[in-house]
């Protein structure tokens, strides 16, 4: 019987993360973190005014926007957060179905969790589980510039 190894701090609460992110972009979008697993994180987003193209279809870069914000809160949630933080330096997606309405499901798994690095690969599904993207987040690990 294989165990699933925990990855996240110990004090990793989606009401921690939920907090963090109050009067910020991820608020405006609508982003809501909703399952915290051993390994992974899952948010949603409403596919609405706020995240499609004028086309009607849910935006490119609002897919993008979060898979960056599932990736890079699991990745602060997997360091000692008083000493240090994780930046983001290089995402990429593959938009591969438009949606119109509804939500879009995310959810991060670590692909590397390195001392300096980290590499997260983030998959979108609408509500019927079709695939939406797929998104590889790269995270620099530093310690904390005091100010």
């Amino acid at each position: 019987m294989s165990t699933v190894k925990q990855i996240f701090s110990a004090d990793t609460t989606l009401e921690f993360m939920r907090s963090s992110c109050r009067g910020t972009m991820v608020e405006y979008l609508g982003i809501e973190f909703t399952e915290l697993g051993p390994n992974y994180l899952v948010a949603r987003m409403p596919v609405d005014h706020r995240t499609i193209q004028p086309l009607g279809l849910l935006h490119g870069g609002a897919s993008v926007a979060l898979a960056e914000t599932l990736g890079s809160m699991a990745g602060w949630c997997c360091v000692n957060r008083t000493t240090h933080e994780v930046l983001g330096i290089e995402i990429n997606a593959n938009h591969i179905n438009g949606m119109r309405s509804g939500y879009v499901y995310g959810t991060a798994r670590p692909v590397h969790l390195g001392r300096t690095t980290q590499v997260w690969e983030i998959i979108i599904r609408d509500e019927g589980r079709r695939m939406v993207c797929i998104s590889r987040l790269t995270l620099a690990v530093r310690a904390k510039r005091k100010l």
